[in-house]
């Protein structure tokens, strides 16, 4: 028996050390130098950006990570944004993709069915241009900020000043500025009556995605389920 459990075990450790390694794939390329690469079987795993100018090299999604499979365009550089498969929110990157942080769609009813999120079947694509991001769906569309925050609410800033329904006068301070650009997904329609739309970079905001021309990279995420085999 001792043997026989010796020759098992030996065995295992074999196996063991012919295990393969997940295979890593490019699943995206932003340009010729930016790109998302997953590590793991069957095209779920870990996602990693890299910027091989900017010598960046980081992990927005550490396991369990699926490709988002709708359009995908992103020339944007400082502002980064991935979806995943569930399009239930993003990780993004304010600083060219050194540091991530997850992201989600705004609060209140925003879709026809209640929800504050876009089912994922109703998502037709997701733009990042010009430092902010448009998901666009079959009933609305969802947008992050313009690229930066009110000076009037930063530490020393004068505040912003506005009435209330009632006429009464109220402010956004530095200490309660609301929602930081870049953070937050919303409609414009469920903008309207938010504090936030007081700030500069919650207002003249476009209704459509805009227009891009001359982008290079890819317009959808691609994987080979059979990657490794």
């Amino acid at each position: 028996m001792k043997k026989l459990y010796s020759a098992f075990a030996a065995l295992l450790l074999v196996a063991g050390c012919q295990a393969k390694e997940p295979p890593t794939q490019v699943v995206y390329r932003f340009d010729d130098h930016r790109y998302l690469e997953l590590k793991g079987w069957d095209c779920e795993g870990e996602l990693w950006y890299t910027d091989m100018q900017k010598s960046i090299h980081s992990q927005p999604f550490f396991q369990f990570y699926r490709i988002f499979t709708k359009k995908f365009i992103h020339p944007s550089q400082r502002y980064i944004a991935i979806p995943d498969w569930e399009v239930d929110g993003f990780m993004v990157s304010k600083d060219y993709g050194k540091t991530w942080r997850p992201v989600g769609f705004a609060p209140g009813h925003n879709e026809p069915n209640g929800d504050d999120y876009a089912p994922a079947e109703d998502v037709l694509s997701f733009t990042v241009v010009n430092d902010q991001g448009f998901l666009k769906t079959k009933h609305r569309l969802y947008m992050s900020s313009k690229p930066f925050d009110d000076p009037r609410i930063l530490p020393g800033g004068p505040s912003i000043s506005y009435s209330l329904a009632n006429g009464e006068k109220d402010s956004i301070t530095s200490d309660a500025p609301g929602w930081a650009w870049g953070l937050i997904y919303f409609t414009r329609e469920g903008l309207v009556g938010k504090i936030m739309s007081h700030e500069a970079n919650y207002q003249d905001l476009p209704d459509k995605v805009p227009e891009i021309k001359g982008y290079t990279g890819w317009d959808r995420m691609r994987c080979d389920m059979d990657a490794g085999r």
